[in-house]
């Protein structure tokens, strides 16, 4: 088996594309893993907000999280009746594009794009600083860590959706497990103990107020919190991916995962309360996330506290999965509107958008470094694209059903509407909560892309527009061309490539740069010898050779002046450039040959002259 199929597994046939959809089972952990993980890093984005407030900003923290409850919840209502709408995928920038115009769909497609490019990154740290939790040590490698992550992630996603799935059914599980009995233990003792339960492992001291409480400061970490709400649009852009019935499937994937993040984020956001949790500095040794806090504080630093964490770091190492599901196929439409290069349309042998994973990977690998694989210094620059494509999808629903009256659609249009209500104030406050801490590079980030699509989209219609219909065809009057073959001395190669010119026409020249190395009398006795006699006596056209000097050793602007000065002189005739190749049998075995033919090549066809035919005449070496 080749080694490519072991690491990447076999080829998939187009008629194997059913095997890789979705159920209910593993689309919880591929489409769901970013909201449910967003709970190792949303309520801290809020406490971190909240730590110059002191003990008081836990008193807080609660209301902070009541209050994105309600937004998920609008999100979730307005989500299911987009997937029962799109049943062919109803992502922002479809629904946009349907109700809102190509523009709109633009802005809507650059701002998911975004959302899910930080996604990758924040998942990511937010995984490896899990794990610096547990082992201090570490610290000093959490980039080299991050990085190693995301080519992991690479990998799995490259062997196909439907085994990147079934990879995440049990660290889902494990986790959703985990973190269910830490909530149900912890809020068991609080009531026992009236509310001042006593911490297994103590968690970190909570530093003294800072900062007055303001108006401001609390908007601020509620922009920080939404970030538990990204990833909610995943499921409805992905219906196409399920079984059979997609749509009731898509919708109950998506009550799943709203139902556990909501649950989850009620019980952090009454715990750590109770139990005095705060946020950490992530640049402070001994830094401790808020999740590893309150595990130990509830259960202690025992085997049941390892197990979390890796459910945890590998649940937040696997949310990316996310992105590296929904961003692709984002890329796949907008390479079908000629927005983005046709290859981020075409499957992969593993039935997957290669190019798009490859490019998530790169580019998600470059923002790691960029800000050295934190959490705390990526969290700003987060969700103001997710709620931007929200914004999208939501005013494209409510415009959606004003455009189709009839009974139910009242409630429909009410739930939309209200959806994007909540979304455009929530966006508001983010960008203005978060714009000076980093949140500007996003603003200016999706403008910029959004103009790169359009100058995209432009060359491809110019080019279209160009080539759509054909000039009337008229039968040219027949002359053969010129041809003009650069050969480097007379063997099998050249031979070839002459055989083939005698066949075109026979004005036949081939074409010899000399230097003060060669020996040109030996080269014109042979050429005689073996090519202009036995064309004599055969009858046929009769090649010449051409020998030029070339003092400095320069070897293409020679040819080059050649075939310019044959241009100028037959100005009405086409000129066939025929370029002898040898072929080896093996890819590594090109390094050990000057790549002449190839230089050659891509500078006649830059010339972009119309009456210059290049032409390769390979010869294929055979061992033995």
């Amino acid at each position: 088996m080749p080694l490519r199929d072991i690491i990447f597994g076999r080829p998939l046939a187009s008629s194997e594309e059913a095997r890789e959809e979705l159920s209910v089972v593993t689309g919880v952990p591929v489409l769901g893993l970013d909201a449910l993980a967003s709970t190792g890093y949303g309520p801290e984005a809020a406490l971190t907000i909240l730590l110059p407030l002191g003990v008081l900003g836990l008193h807080y923290f609660p209301f902070i999280i009541l209050a994105i409850i309600a937004q998920l919840t609008m999100l979730y209502l307005s989500y299911r009746q987009t997937a029962a709408a799109y049943p062919g995928g109803g992502g922002a920038y479809i629904v946009a594009k349907d109700n809102l115009g190509p523009r709109a769909a633009v802005w809507a497609a650059v701002a998911l794009l975004v959302d899910y490019l930080l996604n990758v990154a924040v998942g990511i740290a937010a995984g490896v600083g899990a794990v610096v939790s547990a082992i201090p040590s570490l610290h000093p490698y959490t980039l080299i860590l991050c990085l190693a992550v995301l080519l992991v992630l690479m990998f799995i996603n490259l062997r196909g959706v439907r085994e990147s799935g079934m990879a995440f059914v049990v660290p889902v599980i494990v986790f959703i497990g985990c973190i269910s009995a830490v909530v149900v233990i912890g809020t068991v003792r609080v009531l026992l103990q009236q509310g001042h339960p006593q911490a297994v492992t103590p968690p970190s001291v909570i530093p003294p107020e800072t900062r007055a409480l303001t108006i401001w400061l609390l908007l601020g970490a509620f922009a920080n919190g939404c970030t538990a709400m990204t990833g909610v649009e995943a499921v409805s852009n992905a219906i196409p991916l399920f079984r059979e019935p997609k749509v009731r499937n898509a919708q109950w994937t998506l009550t799943i995962i709203i139902g556990v993040l909501a649950l989850f984020l009620l019980g952090i956001g009454y715990l750590c309360p109770a139990y005095h949790i705060a946020a950490m500095n992530e640049h402070q040794h001994g830094y401790q996330t808020v999740l590893s806090q309150l595990i130990g504080a509830v259960t202690g630093r025992g085997v049941f506290y390892y197990i979390a964490i890796s459910s945890v770091f590998m649940v937040l190492m696997y949310s990316a999965q996310t992105s590296f599901t929904a961003f692709p196929r984002v890329c796949r439409l907008l390479a079908q509107d000629r927005l983005l290069p046709h290859a981020f349309a075409e499957r992969g042998r593993r039935l997957v958008f290669t190019f798009g994973i490859v490019i998530l990977t790169v580019l998600s690998g470059l923002l790691l470094i960029a800000f050295r694989g934190l959490t705390q210094s990526l969290i700003p620059l987060f969700a103001i694209g997710a709620f931007s494509a929200f914004l999208f999808s939501q005013v494209g629903m409510t415009v959606h059903w004003l455009h189709r009256p009839g009974s139910g659609v009242l409630l429909k249009l009410i739930i939309n509407a209200l959806g994007a209500a909540t979304t455009a104030v929530t966006l508001v406050i983010i960008v203005l909560a978060k714009f000076t801490q980093g949140a500007w590079i996003t603003v200016v980030v999706i403008p910029t892309f959004v103009f790169l699509l359009g100058r995209i989209n432009r060359h491809y219609s110019m080019i279209a527009e160009e080539i759509r219909e054909p000039l009337a065809f008229q039968p040219p009057e027949f002359r053969p061309p010129i041809v003009i073959i650069p050969v480097e001395t007379w063997n099998r190669i050249a031979e070839k490539a002459v055989q083939f010119a005698l066949l075109l026409s026979d004005d036949i020249t081939a074409v010899h740069v000399t230097t003060e190395d060669d020996d040109k009398d030996r080269l014109r006795q042979l050429w005689r010898e073996s090519v202009e006699e036995p064309s004599k006596t055969a009858g046929t056209a009769v090649p010449h050779l051409e020998l030029i000097e070339s003092p400095y050793r320069q070897l293409y602007q020679p040819l080059l002046r050649y075939v310019d000065k044959i241009r100028n002189k037959e100005p009405d005739r086409l000129i066939a450039v025929i370029i002898p190749e040898l072929v080896e049998p093996h890819w590594h075995e090109y390094i050990l040959h000057n790549l002449h033919g190839a230089g050659l090549r891509a500078l006649l066809y830059l010339r972009r002259d119309k009456r210059i035919i290049v032409i390769n005449a390979p010869w294929f070496l055979h061992e033995g």
